[in-house]
């Protein structure tokens, strides 16, 4: 039966592929198949492998470690230096799509310090080796090449630039992977958090929503994303890990942003499309890691979706300016400052920001810095002075002038 991978990876295409690898690394590549078979090999099998191989079980057969190791990359995302039961060192890079497996480019065994007595000892002592037989490991082992750490991590990058367009979807799926791993991680130190901070009252954080909403009506998805994961934290802790609040609080949350896109010049049918679709896709969805993972997408897809008016061309230029006045709102900011960050002349970026916006400089730091203030009134008890300090005003005055336009009340009055 033909390999699954040869259907989509000619045989000759990956046999051309090793080769090249190993003429330029010398160190043996194999590419295996879903079930550890090797389908393709270049260079030596060393005779230490041999004699090794030979004291071992069928349950620790070298292809039961090639596939466990394959499985830490495809969690961890990216290719993954592991040791043997020989103590030797290896390389898997695994070939995936559409999240299915099929099969790694193993690279190995090398060493990465010279071999001494005591790596033989140890292998003996624990495969029970006879005298005789550890001497000829002895021997054998000085045959297996040894590379430096640091030309391990090289020659790891070099196996994912070569190999992860191979199958398309391959780069793409190990990324996701490795977003939903430290997400999940992000997520779970919310939790431990909240865990020491044994906190009692359930009521949903609505206060952690408003910034939430606050940073994607700014584009700062960076910041989005934090507020998010430790949301999903306290959802997770209050409520026990339950699929079926998560999936209710986010349909609100998806509701919530498409309509904050809207408010923000996008779309109004472009906007209710999106929140269907999304929606949708939400209620289909049966685990806890991939409706937080879809969550994260979907705040940063709304996130694109404020700044409607950015033509390609300036696009990156504006949102690097948008982003760093959402990090320095706080500070005594001007126009100056920003233009210089994003390498354009102040003249020109006051132009270019007001006609890709549709609003001025000023206009829009001002109602950043409100945005900011109404948190600050709305869950603190911090005075009104320093909460115009706070958000990067020079004096109360100012400040209360500046809400009153944008609010048409006093900062007092909307406490």
């Amino acid at each position: 039966m033909k390999p699954l991978l040869y259907s989509l990876v000619p045989q000759d295409t990956l046999q051309a592929m090793a080769e090249t690898f190993y003429t330029c690394i010398h160190l043996s590549i194999q590419i295996i198949n879903e079930n550890g078979e090797t389908l393709v090999s270049q260079g030596e099998v060393h005779e230490f492998c041999h004699l090794f191989q030979s004291h071992l079980s069928s349950e620790n057969a070298c292809e039961h470690t090639h596939l466990s190791a394959s499985k830490k990359a495809i969690s961890l995302g990216e290719p993954y230096i592991f040791e043997c039961h020989a103590q030797l060192n290896h390389i898997v890079f695994p070939l995936i799509t559409k999240e299915t497996f099929l099969g790694s480019i193993l690279v190995g065994p090398f060493l990465m310090d010279q071999p001494d007595s005591v790596l033989i000892s140890d292998i003996a002592k624990k495969y029970k080796i006879s005298t005789d037989d550890a001497l000829n490991l002895y021997d054998e082992v000085r045959s297996i090449p040894v590379v430096p750490p640091a030309t391990v991590n090289h020659i790891s990058h070099l196996l994912f630039y070569m190999f992860s367009n191979l199958i398309a979807d391959s780069k793409q799926d190990l990324l996701k992977n490795n977003q939903k791993l430290l997400q999940q991680s992000r997520i779970n130190e919310s939790i431990q958090r909240y865990k020491a901070e044994t906190i009692h009252n359930t009521t949903y954080p609505y206060e952690k929503e408003k910034a939430l909403i606050q940073k994607v009506k700014t584009g700062n998805v960076p910041e989005a994303n934090a507020i998010l994961n430790d949301l999903l934290g306290y959802v997770l802790f209050s409520k026990g890990n339950s699929l079926d609040v998560v999936k209710t609080r986010s349909v609100e949350l998806c509701s919530l942003l498409s309509r904050t896109a809207m408010e923000g010049g996008a779309s109004p049918d472009a906007m209710l499309n999106l929140n269907s679709h999304f929606i949708k896709n939400l209620q289909q969805i049966d685990t806890l890691d991939s409706l937080c993972h879809m969550l994260q997408e979907i705040v940063e897809t709304f996130s694109e979706c404020m700044f409607p008016h950015l033509s390609s061309k300036n696009n990156d230029c504006i949102k690097k300016a948008i982003s760093y006045i959402s990090e320095h709102f706080n500070a005594p900011l001007t126009l100056e400052e920003v233009a210089a960050h994003v390498h354009l002349h102040p003249a020109y970026f006051s132009t270019l920001f007001k006609n890709t916006t549709g609003t001025s400089f000023k206009n829009y730091l001002n109602n950043v810095r409100i945005e900011e203030s109404k948190l600050l009134l709305s869950n603190t008890d911090y005075s009104i002075i320093d909460i115009a300090i706070a958000v990067g005003f020079e004096d109360q005055s100012y400040f209360s002038k500046v809400f009153k336009k944008y609010t048409g009340i006093t900062p007092k009055q909307f406490r």
